[in-house]
């Protein structure tokens, strides 16, 4: 089965999932906001938890564990993202 996205073109066996399939366009900060498609994920799930849990700090961990539930990201790439988006050195 070959899959074409954008001008991004993979070929996929039918028992292989598409998550692992990454689109350049991921990593291009928005014009709106400078926002990439990574950071708006992270962001949206640290709000979801934040409210779940009733404006309680939310656990690295179980951030790390909703954003892999929705993006293909390791640990280190997650941690400097959110470094980055707090403005700590």
């Amino acid at each position: 089965m070959q899959v074409i996205s954008g001008q991004l073109r993979v070929l996929v066996n039918k028992d292989e999932s598409l998550m692992f399939t990454r689109d350049p366009r991921d990593y291009l900060p928005d014009v709106k906001d400078g926002l990439t498609h990574r950071e708006r994920i992270v962001l949206q799930c640290l709000y979801d938890l934040q409210q779940e849990r009733e404006g309680r700090n939310v656990p690295t961990g179980m951030l790390y564990g909703t954003v892999v539930e929705h993006i293909d990201m390791s640990v280190e790439e997650m941690q400097s993202m959110l470094v980055r988006l707090i403005g700590q050195k």
